[in-house]
């Protein structure tokens, strides 16, 4: 019989801590860039660094900035509007939680799939004999 504690686990390829708000391609990749650069990147820089749009970097932008993810100021350079973006400390500790679980995802995958290569050479060995 099921324990009341068993059944409330996290069943194990659930990855309940792929955060939602990073797990996007664009987004996963504008964290990536804002973390290696903790003093934060012009939205042009990131735009280049991303390969994104103006129009598609600034929606991504503001979903993290939502999330608490990335802090956004603006500013006047030579007569012209500037933003920088950064990552917020918040964003950073939930950007590093998040890659611990993908690290998870990574090793079962890597697991499952060696595996069946273990379970796909012992069983062409056994048919053969």
């Amino acid at each position: 019989m099921n324990s009341p504690r068993a059944r409330r686990r996290t069943p194990a390829f659930a990855y309940e801590g792929l955060d939602r708000a990073i797990h996007e391609r664009a987004r996963l990749g504008m964290l990536t860039s804002l973390v290696a650069h903790p003093t934060g990147l012009s939205f042009g820089d990131l735009k280049v660094l991303c390969g994104l749009t103006d129009g598609n970097l600034s929606r991504h932008l503001r979903v993290l900035e939502r999330a608490g993810l990335v802090a956004l100021t603006r500013d006047q350079r030579k007569r012209r509007p500037q933003m920088n973006c950064r990552i917020t400390a918040n964003g950073r500790r939930r950007y590093l939680e998040y890659l611990v679980v993908l690290e998870r995802v990574l090793l079962d995958a890597n697991a499952a799939v060696r595996s069946e290569a273990a379970s796909s050479l012992g069983g062409s060995s056994l048919a053969s004999t």
